[in-house]
C-alpha cells in the first residue's frame, strides 16, 4: 500500500512585533504587555507547527509544509490537507481544493479565557477562534490518528459559486461573499431578484432596487460569522441554502424592506445587477476579489463543489 500524502498548510509567522520595533514613531507609545502578548502569539503558533511536523514525521506519511500565502495553483495529488493557523488559513487553503481532498484545521493559537479577562481593561487579548478547526496542539495527534484509521468522516460543506457576466469565477466561497463599492464610505447601487433553477428561470421574487453599503451572501458555515454579527441567523452546518442580507439599506422602511434579508434555496440563483462605476466582489474576506462595473451582472448560487472538512464535534451535534 502506498504511503498517504499530506500537505501541511501553514499560516506565516506573525510579523506585528517586528513592525512595532521598526517604527520609531510608535516607540514612545509602546505597551510592553502588548509586545509580550504578540511575542507569545508568535511562539505558540511556531510551537504548534513544530508539534504537527514532529507528529507527521513519526507517522508513515509523505508530507511537505507549504505557506498558505504562496499558494497559486490548485492542490492536487494529496490525500489530506492539514491547515495550521485558524479559520482564515483554512479558508485560504479551501480556495485551492476541489471536492476530492479533505481538509482538517488545527487552531495554532486558541484564545485563552483567563488572558482575555486579565487584559480586558488594557487591550483585546482575543486570539484565534478556530470555529471550523477540529484540532489544537493538545489533541492533534489523537485527531490525526482517528482520521488515518477511518474513525472520523469529513463533512461536506456548501460553497458559493459566483458568475460575473456569465463567466464563472475560479474561487468558491466557503464563508461568504460581499458585493460592495471598494470605498466603504461610498453607497452601493444595485438590484437583485431570486429565480428558480428548475423552472425555466421563473421569477421567485420581485426586483429589489437597493442603495446601501453592499450585499452579503453567506453559506451555512459562514452564517455564524459576519452574517450573524450583522443581525442574521445561524444555519445548520449541513444546509445547502445560502443567506443574504443587504447591508445598511437606505430607506429601510420602504415597502420592500422584508426582502432585504432572506434565503437563497439550493435550487435558486440570485441575479444581481451593479449600477455604480466601480464595485468589487470580495470572497471570504478582503484578499480575494473581482472587479465589477456599471451594468455588470452577478449570479450567486450554491452550485459549487462541496468542501470536505473534518469538523469539531460541537458542529456535528
Amino acid at each position: 500500500m502506498s504511503r498517504r500524502r499530506v500537505l501541511l498548510m501553514l499560516k506565516p509567522l506573525d510579523v506585528y512585533t517586528a513592525r512595532f520595533t521598526e517604527s520609531s514613531q510608535l516607540h514612545r507609545f509602546r505597551n510592553p504587555q502588548i509586545l509580550r502578548y504578540l511575542d507569545d502569539r508568535c511562539k505558540v503558533h511556531n510551537d504548534t507547527i513544530s508539534l504537527c511536523q514532529d507528529v507527521l514525521q513519526r507517522r508513515s506519511l509523505d508530507w511537505e509544509p507549504f505557506l498558505c500565502n504562496r499558494l497559486e495553483q490548485p492542490i492536487r495529488h494529496v490525500d489530506l490537507v492539514i491547515s495550521v493557523g485558524g479559520d482564515g488559513t483554512l479558508l485560504q487553503a479551501s480556495h485551492f481544493i476541489d471536492d476530492s481532498i479533505p481538509i482538517v484545521g488545527v487552531n495554532s493559537d486558541p484564545t485563552r479565557v483567563e488572558e482575555v479577562q486579565e487584559f480586558s481593561h488594557d487591550f483585546d487579548a482575543t486570539r484565534s477562534t478556530g470555529y471550523l478547526c477540529a484540532a489544537t496542539a493538545g489533541n492533534f495527534e489523537q485527531v490525526l490518528d482517528e482520521i488515518l484509521k477511518g474513525h472520523r468522516a469529513p463533512s461536506g460543506l456548501s460553497r458559493i459559486s459566483v458568475c460575473i457576466n456569465n463567466h464563472l469565477l475560479p474561487t468558491y466561497a466557503l464563508n461568504d461573499i460581499l458585493v460592495a463599492h471598494p470605498c466603504p464610505a461610498t453607497a452601493s447601487w444595485f438590484s437583485f431578484r431570486i429565480k428558480g433553477d428548475g423552472d425555466d428561470g421563473q421569477e421567485r421574487s420581485p426586483l429589489v432596487n437597493c442603495r446601501s453599503s453592499g450585499l452579503r451572501v453567506s453559506t451555512a458555515a459562514g452564517s455564524t460569522a459576519a452574517m450573524l454579527s450583522a443581525g442574521g441567523f445561524p444555519m445548520p452546518i449541513s444546509s445547502q441554502d445560502l443567506q443574504y442580507m443587504v447591508r445598511e439599506p437606505i430607506l429601510p422602511g420602504a415597502s420592500n424592506s422584508h426582502l432585504m434579508h432572506g434565503v437563497i434555496k439550493s435550487d435558486q440563483t440570485m441575479h444581481v445587477t451593479w449600477y455604480k462605476k466601480q464595485g468589487k466582489v470580495y470572497i471570504d474576506g478582503s484578499h480575494v476579489f473581482h472587479s465589477v462595473n456599471h451594468g455588470d451582472t452577478i449570479e450567486v448560487s450554491s452550485r459549487a463543489p462541496i468542501l470536505k472538512v473534518y469538523l469539531p464535534p460541537h458542529l456535528l451535534q
